[in-house]
């Protein structure tokens, strides 16, 4: 037999033998104390018990870390969900309809540390005409909002809709959230939040939360427009 054909030993061969053969070092008990790695912490050569010992406190040091960061996350999460209960709390107890828009602007402004927040509302009801959230939204801007089919998030242009806010230079980035009836497709508001830091409303950051006060403003702020009367047989 030609020795020439037989083809050489792998690592994985090796690998492979030593997984499926778990008795080995049973029978060679003195290899275990013989083998020597390399430290991960330095040039020190180490036995393979001490590696596996080291692979073993980082590995729990890595879990560790996952969970303090779900801590985080939780405590998060719960912080908003409180910030948010008291927010739409704040709507609920409004009686008077024409408050609605400022108090919207007023909570989410205190309640989340927005530096300035402003809302304008169209298409209301006869009475609430002369209201100052009722005026000053062109049909540009009310075009603009019916076209965003989630919240505009990022820096600020020059937008029209940032000059409703009280220092329009200092809004380095925008959020603005249109405002519907249900699954309409025409906004009939829209709400500005504005921050002089620039990576606070980012183009990358998720507006799921951002939608969710869009709903529920738009919900409060249905009572401002024209009651629609029911059809008859």
């Amino acid at each position: 037999m030609n020795d020439q054909n037989i083809p050489p030993i792998t690592e994985d061969d090796i690998a492979n033998y030593l997984a499926n053969t778990p008795d080995f070092f049973e029978r060679h008990a003195s290899l275990l104390a013989a083998v020597q790695l390399t430290s991960p912490h330095g040039n020190r050569a180490v036995s393979l018990q001490e590696r596996q010992a080291e692979m073993l406190r980082e590995k729990i040091r890595g879990l560790e870390l996952k969970a303090a960061d779900m801590i985080r996350h939780g405590n998060d999460n719960s912080v908003i969900a409180d910030k948010l209960q008291r927010w739409t709390r704040a709507l609920l107890l409004t009686r008077e309809a024409r408050a609605l828009p400022a108090v919207v602007a007023h909570e989410v402004e205190t309640q989340f540390l927005v530096p300035q927040v402003a809302i304008k509302v169209w298409g209301v009801a006869p009475e609430f005409l002369g209201e100052a959230f009722a005026q000053g939204a062109s049909d540009d801007v009310q075009a603009f909002a019916s076209s965003l089919v989630q919240p505009y998030c990022g820096a600020n242009p020059g937008l029209e809709a940032s000059q409703w806010l009280g220092d329009p230079v200092a809004a380095a980035s925008l959020a603005l959230i249109p405002l519907r009836a249900g699954l309409a497709p025409e906004a009939f508001g829209l709400l500005v939040l504005a921050s002089p830091d620039e990576k606070r409303f980012g183009p990358d950051m998720g507006t799921e939360f951002l939608e969710r006060i869009g709903e529920l403003s738009s919900a409060a702020l249905s009572r401002l427009r024209p009651v629609v009367p029911a059809a008859t047989a």
